[in-house]
């Protein structure tokens, strides 16, 4: 939290679109690719920013431009200018800090989406997450993004086949793709989250350790950051197959309502896992409760048993001239015959009454 507030403090007192980018550097150089196809063809290149207006003048058809790396914050003015975006989304573009929205701009949308990964450190794994930002108009698609487009690999190796509609239909079915294939990218993140959780469940039943809260907390906080991101996704994709917008096809309309049940779904896992993560912190509790509980018990025991033991020591250890048995020669193997028999009797009792 004390990170993220630093970040925000560089844009203290500066004017509303200013461009100052706010997030990490997640590649090496910025990439525009730049897609442009119809029914009949697909072209598909790596462009310059310098030569993206060109590029763009030249297109026909559906275009999609994906910029790769946000920290150039020329390229994305240029971008800006070229698809008369407004300075407030190019700001928003560039603070990657933004939770899913959708807003409406006339000519375009403009919405964020946020994907999850998870990332190997050195101590732990732990579940990171990016921003996407995409921007729909007429006959184009914009996107831009923190990290890697792995996630849309799927959407583009459809276009290159020509599977199914995404060829035939305009702009907004991309779009409708795109956000399809982040939302099902949550359910490979949930799917993992699943197998922490069997772990973590038949560990607590064999034997807890100290570790293993440590483990459920991370795992109750990676729920509470699921949480945040997909609950205002819900709102964006149920604005979107309301289709208040007439950038959006009636028959895309039919797809975004399939987008918003995957959703609903996703959603409802993550109120399972928060239940359950609950539910584990009680066992965890009560199972520690037991633990300590059975070793009070049984120190109990040896502490009640050694109770006699000890008042009979002490009794012939007083510095009394004249004690019974003291000058008997089975004396002191009386004594200690007197003491193992109440020792197992008390033993017996024990087991009697179900104490042991």
């Amino acid at each position: 939290m004390a990170a993220h507030s630093r970040k925000r403090s560089r844009k203290s007192g500066l004017p509303p679109g200013t461009l100052v980018h706010l997030g990490k550097t997640r590649a090496t150089a910025p990439l525009i690719t730049l897609t442009e196809y119809d029914e009949s063809d697909i072209r598909e290149s790596v462009v310059p920013a310098s030569e993206l207006a060109h590029k763009i003048c030249s297109a026909r058809g559906t275009i999609w431009v994906n910029l790769h790396g946000l920290h150039d914050i020329t390229i994305l003015e240029q971008m800006g200018a070229l698809f008369n975006l407004h300075p407030l989304v190019l700001e928003d573009i560039l603070n990657t800090n933004q939770r899913p929205k959708l807003e409406d701009y006339g000519n375009y949308l403009y919405l964020v989406l946020k994907t999850f990964a998870y990332k190997n450190t050195v101590a732990e794994e732990t579940l990171d997450s990016d921003q996407v930002s995409l921007v729909l108009g007429k006959n184009f698609v914009l996107t831009f993004l923190e990290g890697d487009d792995a996630q849309f690999d799927s959407v583009r190796e459809r276009l290159h086949l020509g599977k199914g509609q995404i060829r035939k239909l305009g702009a907004d079915f991309l779009i409708y793709s795109l956000i399809d294939a982040i939302v099902d990218s949550y359910f490979v993140i949930l799917e993992r989250i699943d197998e922490k959780t069997e772990a973590l469940e038949a560990e607590l039943i064999e034997r807890p350790q100290p570790f293993t809260l440590h483990s459920i907390y991370r795992l109750k906080r990676e729920g509470v950051f699921l949480r945040k991101s997909l609950w205002p996704l819900r709102e964006v994709i149920n604005s979107l197959q309301r289709g208040d917008s007439p950038l959006i096809a009636s028959n895309t309309l039919l797809y975004m309502r399939d987008v918003y049940d995957h959703t609903i779904h996703i959603i409802d896992s993550v109120e399972s896992l928060r239940d359950l993560t609950a539910g584990m912190l009680d066992i965890y509790m009560s199972s520690v409760s037991y633990r300590i509980s059975t070793v009070m018990k049984v120190l109990t025991v040896i502490t009640t048993i050694f109770m006699p033991l000890g008042l009979i020591a002490s009794l012939y250890g007083m510095n009394f001239r004249y004690l019974p048995g003291l000058d008997w020669h089975w004396g002191f193997f009386a004594v200690l015959g007197v003491m193992l028999t109440i020792s197992i009797g008390m033993l017996a009792l024990f087991r009697w009454k179900k104490w042991l």
